[in-house]
């Protein structure tokens, strides 16, 4: 009997799952696909990580609503955004039998999870969010990404910076992690070779109660931009601080981390003075995952949510397509399900391409964030960068700039 889609106990659309690993105490033995998410609906990223993690657990519910003859299971763990408390519930995922992962957000997060977990248990990770440039060189066959490196991202905003802004000087003032150092590197590196000068490279804390000295050390030799780097709970305090005790006459560069429109109205500054870049959401169809996330949960999509669910997405036709739940089964049919040649499938047609996956016809996934074609470190081929800028409201999207490798 054909067994209609539905969610783990723990998934329940919101993007609260129960994030302590025990979801419904273990994957039910009828599923057709298990599918786990590991994502961060508290901590620094929270405010970024749930709606995220939405996004990630779409397609599930899109599937039930549409009456599938395929048992879907999809349990959600919160990896608080904590390194320590990623392991944990991707050990918990793995225990109870999920092959595939969406997940984790925080670069740190993932490499952590990446080597603990997914390499030695063979899980197939697929990040949507992480960015940092050393994930391209881990096990492309188990972790991979639809979120862009920063390699891209580093290049884009240091041409911005030195062509766009005319900066000549800039410092930087980075979260003390993967994702935070990564990309400064990126960016000093890529400004240094346009030929500027890069004044200061200040590393912080997260969530710390006060940020004045360290945005003293980056602001003593008045550059003309200030980049800073991380996420959004520590950001609210950092823009305080200097809002409160800088002039604000300073251009800052911000990457997709502080992507926040309650960035503004927590601040209490229209932040006029901040621009940013961060991976755009542009795929083939875009408008069609717009439609859906807004229709399932009364809000507009924001930064790496349509790379969420097309992760999910490709998780489920290469689970379909191995008709095996292994992760090593997994692994191999990902690129058979993601990459050309075959009939085109995206979220308006999902249900169709189910079956199609099942039966081994060759199908290439288009998705909400790109055509999701992965390279063979798993990294995207191609991707956009949106370029936004802030104000009262939150911040609006003013041109995009694209990539191909």
């Amino acid at each position: 009997m054909a067994v209609a889609g539905c969610l783990d106990d723990g998934g329940n659309g919101n993007g609260n799952g129960n994030g302590n690993g025990n979801g419904n105490g273990a994957a039910d033995d009828e599923a057709d696909v298990m599918v786990g998410t590991l994502l961060p609906v508290t901590g620094d990223l929270g405010s970024l990580g749930a709606p995220i993690n939405d996004a990630a657990i779409l397609p599930g519910t899109q599937l039930e609503d549409e009456g599938v003859a395929y048992e879907i299971d999809i349990r959600e763990e919160d990896t608080e955004t904590d390194p320590q408390a990623g392991i944990a519930g991707a050990q918990s995922l793995a225990d109870a039998g999920y092959p595939s992962v969406t997940g984790a957000a925080s670069s740190a997060v993932t490499i952590a999870v990446a080597e603990d977990i997914f390499f030695p248990n063979e899980v197939v990770g697929i990040s949507p969010a992480s960015t940092s440039p050393d994930i391209t060189d881990m096990e492309g066959d188990y972790l991979l990404r639809t979120a862009p490196s920063d390699a891209w991202q580093g290049e884009a905003m240091a041409e911005i910076a030195y062509e766009e802004e005319g900066a000549e000087t800039l410092s930087t003032f980075f979260l003390n992690n993967d994702y935070g150092q990564g990309l400064q590197d990126t960016i000093v590196e890529n400004f240094e070779d346009l030929g500027g000068e890069v004044y200061e490279e200040v590393a912080f804390e997260a969530e710390q109660p006060s940020y004045d000295s360290e945005l003293q050390s980056a602001l003593g030799d008045d550059p003309d931009m200030l980049v800073i780097i991380g996420y959004p709970d520590s950001g609210e305090q950092i823009f305080r601080d200097y809002y409160i005790n800088f002039d604000n006459d300073h251009t800052i560069m911000v990457p997709d981390g502080l992507q926040d429109n309650s960035l503004p109205g927590n601040v209490d500054n229209p932040m006029s003075n901040v621009i940013g870049t961060a991976p755009s959401a542009r795929g083939p169809e875009a408008e069609t995952f717009n439609d859906m996330f807004e229709d399932a949960y009364g809000d507009s999509p924001g930064v790496f949510t349509g790379q969420a669910y097309d992760a999910t997405a490709i998780h489920i036709l290469a689970q379909l397509r191995a008709g095996d739940l292994s992760g090593s089964a997994v692994s191999a049919e990902i690129r058979e399900v993601a990459n050309p040649d075959g009939e085109e499938i995206g979220p308006s047609n999902l249900a169709d391409g189910l079956d199609m996956a099942a039966n081994g016809e060759e199908i290439q996934y288009q998705g909400a964030s790109s055509i999701t074609n992965f390279d063979d470190n798993g990294d995207m081929e191609a991707v956009t960068y949106d370029l936004f800028e802030f104000d009262e409201d939150g911040y609006h999207i003013t041109d995009t700039i694209e990539f191909e490798a």
